[in-house]
């Protein structure tokens, strides 16, 4: 079946001129061997967005086998099972899977089994959304069989089918979705849309990593404030009992903040009115114990101002890492002249920290005080006097 392409010469050399060299290599090898090979995907989405991809993901005629054959020690039977082959060399990687049709999914995330086929056309469509379902050849044709190139073009994101179809295929999509509308800054097509309302309960059957991921990518996108679409489609009551009882509608993140997740969590989760409730929230979706600490410190002193006191400012600065007050100012939105006393004190080099404190547990033994509860008050009480 012929497929449908899209662009010119000029643009098909121009996006051939932006494929890496190992990238390159891989397709070469490919085709010198007689086997059909496209960069696929996402890096094909960003090359047409002029972004440069993160990932380059590869779909091909060739078994894999025949792929483990073709780059011997440099090939990784990462996913056999689901026809992927991982091509290494250094750090470059290019993640290369067969034409293949998926079988059912049984649990709401992967196929039970999948057919390997001939069809560029039959792999495509199986993707999730049109703006994935873009293949490109070596030379910078592209092949767009569902007119993801015009919905690129629109900003728009439209399921490859039927959307409800798709979404209960994989019901991470639903989240994925909004992810993606919130990093490219697209609106979700009406019925792609409505399809992730009737979807949502199947998303009980995700794991919690998994939907941390795609939240976590969402707000830290451009657009983290499509958060809102997670409550307003029904989702928020799949994640968690504590994310979905959130005062969402006072949330206060913004892509002008720092694009740490600690960071970005924790101007979502101020809204969640407590430290505990933040922390609730990022327990349920398994965050790691750095970022949960780091939320909790923030989400504690939001919207807490110091005075204008080279004292006061040295009090707060030592209730957390250099790094974490950065962010909190950032959060707070704090003028110059707090940033001027921040800086001053910084560039004096005063003591902050009990590590920093000159007198050391050894010199109060010396002076007669006991180890225990006694020297680690007396300790922290020196530092009250130095800040």
């Amino acid at each position: 079946m012929q497929l449908k392409g899209a662009g010119n010469m000029e643009e098909y050399r121009e996006l051939a001129a932006a494929i890496p060299p190992f990238v390159r290599y891989v397709l070469t090898t490919l085709e010198a061997a007689g086997f059909e090979a496209y960069c696929v995907g996402g890096c094909v989405r960003d090359l047409l967005l002029r972004r440069t991809p993160g990932d380059w993901d590869m779909t091909t005629s060739a078994r894999p086998e025949q792929t483990m054959a073709l780059f011997g020690n440099c090939a990784l039977p990462t996913g056999l099972k689901h026809g992927t082959v991982t091509v290494c060399s250094g750090m470059n990687r290019v993640e290369t899977t067969t034409f293949r049709t998926d079988g059912a999914y049984a649990d709401h995330r992967h196929p039970e089994q999948v057919t390997f086929t001939d069809s560029l056309q039959e792999d495509l469509s199986r993707r999730d959304f049109t703006v994935n379902a873009m293949a490109m050849e070596l030379a910078g044709r592209l092949h767009d069989p569902f007119h993801g190139r015009e919905d690129l073009k629109n900003g728009v994101l439209r399921c490859v089918g039927e959307p409800e179809k798709r979404f209960s295929e994989d019901a991470l999509r639903i989240l994925r979705a909004i992810r993606f509308s919130a990093q490219l800054d697209f609106e979700i097509e009406k019925e792609t849309f409505e399809a992730i309302s009737v979807i949502a309960p199947n998303l009980a059957k995700v794991s919690k990593e998994r939907i941390q991921m795609e939240l976590t990518k969402l707000l830290c996108s451009e657009h983290p404030e499509k958060i809102r679409e997670v409550y307003e489609t029904g989702i928020s009551t799949y994640v968690s009992p504590a994310f979905a009882a959130l005062d969402w509608q006072n949330a206060r993140v913004s892509a002008a903040l720092p694009k740490e997740k600690y960071v970005r969590w924790a101007a979502f989760l101020r809204c969640g009115n407590s430290p505990e409730n933040a922390v609730r929230v990022l327990r349920d979706l398994k965050l790691d114990n750095e970022t949960v600490s780091r939320v909790k410190t923030l989400v504690t002193w939001a919207d807490v101002t110091p005075a204008a006191d080279e004292a006061e400012v040295r009090r707060m600065m030592s209730r957390m890492e250099p790094e974490v007050w950065d962010s909190l100012m950032e959060l707070n939105g704090y003028g110059t002249e707090i940033r001027a006393l921040v800086a001053l004190i910084r560039g004096r080099g005063d003591c902050l920290s009990l590590k920093e404190l000159a007198v050391k547990g050894q010199d109060l033994i010396a002076a007669g005080v006991k180890p225990g509860k006694e020297m680690g008050s007396m300790l922290h009480e020196l530092l009250e006097h130095v800040l």
